[in-house]
């Protein structure tokens, strides 16, 4: 964006460009998000950062009144996907800290990584990292019920000294000066997990509503929510859409608050929170030459996890969205004969079930089994190319779990049949060049249907 596109966002307070940018005002020493609802400043008086902790970096402190820690993170798919950004990205959801651990994630030297994060988001992974656990200690302070212990170790602290001494540092305000008392605990969890709008609700909510399974899902007019389970933590969470207000009122049950951040992380990915349809739709158009008309606000439903989006893309293998929907049910249904709370099977237990329940050919049962003992000896290999090794597991299984167990932007789901009709109906244009929103593109084409 240019100078003068900021400035007319600003002014504007236009919600589309929430997150996308900060704005810090020299005369109060303070930075914003452009839908801040203060008195507009002078623009003499006003710098414009692309990243809140630039800002921050350059001795801003954060407004407490628009809060820029709770505004829609920069989307996933700005510029290139450099391993800079995949470093970030990793830091953001709170998976990865430590500069060596990432480089050997990412697969590069420790040295080229700290010079490439440097050259993109002008400050080392170190300073990120801090800025990072400060930004998420404030949002926990101001809308949680947590002590300030518990959100200096969700943050990633391992002393409450730490901890203050560099939220202080990194955001030029103490902690005390956020919640001069703890409030009194509660087991649940409020947060507010903002988004840019347009948000389109009806579309998302009739997605899930066909494919919902009962127990491990839960849906209403207004809201969605779920369980999860994985080796580090357990919960659910219900999320409320407010349309008005351009953001979900989340309560999150979780049995650990270390791995908060993760969860917060994942539900604003399933929940496709982060997305700009404003500027994806405008892409889509303009390479679709008017071959159809596009649906407003059209976000990525995700799942949970790359596994399950697996386990669910193998069920639904050449049968319809209804059949693919009652295996799935069954399953569930299996794993969770004996236990009050429903969770979606783990890999340890799907791959040592001989499965004996479905109705289904031995082959595919046993597709089920190798991708679950695979997922079981790997929880952490995100490359899901890997699966293409596994005999039964093809090409549409391994896009279909990138496409909504990971919400990768740029998956079209070229061999799927309902993609196939769509496409048969809209005519020609060429595809290459809706990248890098294939996904949506994906997600638009079966509104066609």
């Amino acid at each position: 964006m240019t100078s003068q596109q900021w400035r007319t966002a600003r002014q504007s307070r236009d919600a589309r460009f929430d997150g996308v940018f900060f704005v810090a005002v020299k005369s109060t020493g303070i930075y914003c998000r452009p839908i801040c609802p203060a008195p507009t400043a002078q623009e003499k008086n006003v710098e414009y950062y692309q990243y809140a902790h630039l800002a921050a970096q350059d001795g801003f402190r954060p407004c407490i009144r628009c809060r820029p820690d709770s505004a829609p993170n920069s989307p996933a798919w700005l510029g290139t996907k450099t391993t800079a950004l995949r470093a970030k990205q990793l830091i953001d959801k709170g998976e990865a800290y430590d500069c060596e651990v990432l480089a050997d994630r990412l697969g590069v030297s420790s040295r080229y990584l700290r010079r490439l994060f440097n050259q993109h988001f002008g400050l080392s992974i170190t300073q990120y990292r801090l800025f990072n656990q400060c930004n998420f200690a404030k949002q926990l302070l101001q809308e949680t019920d947590l002590s300030v212990a518990d959100i200096a170790f969700a943050s990633g602290f391992n002393s409450i000294r730490r901890f203050n001494d560099a939220f202080l540092k990194q955001l030029n305000i103490a902690p005390s000066k956020l919640r001069k008392t703890d409030k009194k605990p509660s087991a649940t969890l409020n947060l507010t997990l903002a988004f840019r709008p347009p948000y389109n609700w009806q579309a998302l909510h009739g997605f899930l509503q066909r494919r919902l399974i009962k127990g491990l899902e839960w849906l209403s007019e207004t809201s969605y929510g779920r369980t999860f389970k994985d080796s580090h933590c357990q919960g659910q969470f219900t999320a409320q859409f407010v349309e008005q207000k351009n953001h979900f009122k989340v309560t999150i049950d979780i049995d650990n608050t270390r791995y908060l951040q993760q969860v917060i992380h994942n539900i604003r990915r399933v929940l496709d929170l982060d997305a700009d349809t404003h500027t994806i739709e405008a892409h889509l158009n303009a390479e679709l030459n008017n071959a159809m008309p596009l649906t407003q606000g059209l976000r990525l439903p995700g799942i949970w996890s790359d596994f399950e989006a697996g386990i669910r893309a193998v069920l639904g293998q050449q049968v319809s969205v209804t059949a693919a929907h009652n295996l799935v049910t069954k399953l569930v249904a299996e794993f969770n004969q004996a236990c009050d709370t429903v969770f979606f099977p783990s890999p340890e237990w799907l791959a040592n079930s001989e499965l004996s329940f479905f109705k289904m050919p031995q082959s595919r049962k046993d597709a089920l089994n190798r991708l679950s003992e695979y997922c079981h000896q790997h929880p952490d290999n995100q490359e899901l190319d890997n699966w293409l090794s596994l005999k039964g597991i093809g090409p549409w299984t391994v896009n279909y779990a990138k496409l909504r167990g990971q919400s990768n932007p740029d998956i079209l789901l070229a061999g799927d049949l309902g993609i196939k009709k769509a496409l048969a109906e809209v005519g020609e244009f060429d595809s290459e060049r809706c990248a890098p929103f294939r996904s949506y593109l994906t997600f638009q084409l079966w509104q066609q249907l």
